[in-house]
């Protein structure tokens, strides 16, 4: 969905009637919203620079008006900083050290068998991201320690961990889904960065240990904001063409 804004400047040197076109109703030109969806990217390089708690608390502010089936808003997120951050961050990278084999999430995030085209993109993420560092996909010692970054959420100042009553049903993981855009999208119109992490869920039994989370909670992932420094990736991954999986009908006339 686009958003749009009222006559004006749109970024520099750019009116209004400049960006008027296909696409922009009559009077109105893009908003930031869609710049903001379409910069951001998955961060995996932050600054030390603090993030405010009171921006934390503005970001999920505008997250909660995400869409939820009968308004239930099936999220809860743990937010944390300064040494909760990192007495968590230690714990979860000693485990991944030592014991990361007795580990497990309690869903699964991906089919057993992949079908085309999603197999292809999936292998072509692997192709992409590690030879972006310089790592051999079948350098497996490399690999995990990229992934040991994870749990120290990248550097990021602030990580969240977000769980869901597991006696909800699949329409609410779609809610949450659209909650955690959100959030993502709320911390860019912030001026920070963001990257969700699945990994977060293996460690589940620690999180709960240490965050005192519910039994009825389950643990979905991990969200870690921040700046991103100078090194930071900007996306790397192709997206599909439009054409490539929305089908138009009724448009002709």
């Amino acid at each position: 969905m686009n958003a749009w804004v009222r006559s004006g400047q749109d970024g520099p040197g750019r009116t209004n009637e400049a960006v008027i076109g296909e696409g922009t109703a009559p009077g109105f030109t893009r908003g930031t919203i869609d710049e903001i969806i379409a910069g951001r990217f998955a961060c995996r390089a932050f600054s030390d620079a603090p993030v405010p708690r009171h921006i934390i608390e503005q970001i999920l502010g505008v997250a909660r008006f995400a869409p939820s089936g009968a308004n239930i808003q099936p999220w809860h997120v743990h937010v944390l900083a300064g040494t909760a951050r990192d007495e968590v961050s230690a714990a979860l990278l000693r485990a991944h050290e030592e014991a990361r084999d007795q580990h497990v999430s309690e869903y699964r995030y991906y089919a057993s068998e992949l079908p085309e085209p999603y197999l292809d993109r999936r292998q072509q993420f692997g192709r992409l991201f590690y030879g972006s560092l310089g790592i051999a996909q079948t350098d497996t010692e490399a690999r995990s320690r990229q992934t040991a970054r994870n749990y120290a959420f990248f550097g990021a100042p602030v990580g969240l961990i977000v769980t869901i009553d597991r006696r909800l049903e699949i329409g609410s993981w779609l809610d949450l889904g659209m909650f955690i855009q959100n959030v993502m999208l709320a911390a860019a119109g912030c001026g920070l960065q963001s990257c969700p992490q699945e990994t977060f869920a293996k460690y589940h039994r620690i999180l709960r240990s240490l965050l005192s989370i519910p039994a009825e909670q389950m643990v979905v992932c991990g969200i870690s904001i921040g700046h991103a420094n100078n090194a930071a990736t900007r996306r790397l991954m192709p997206r599909a063409a439009v054409n490539e999986f929305a089908s138009f009908r009724g448009f002709e006339n």
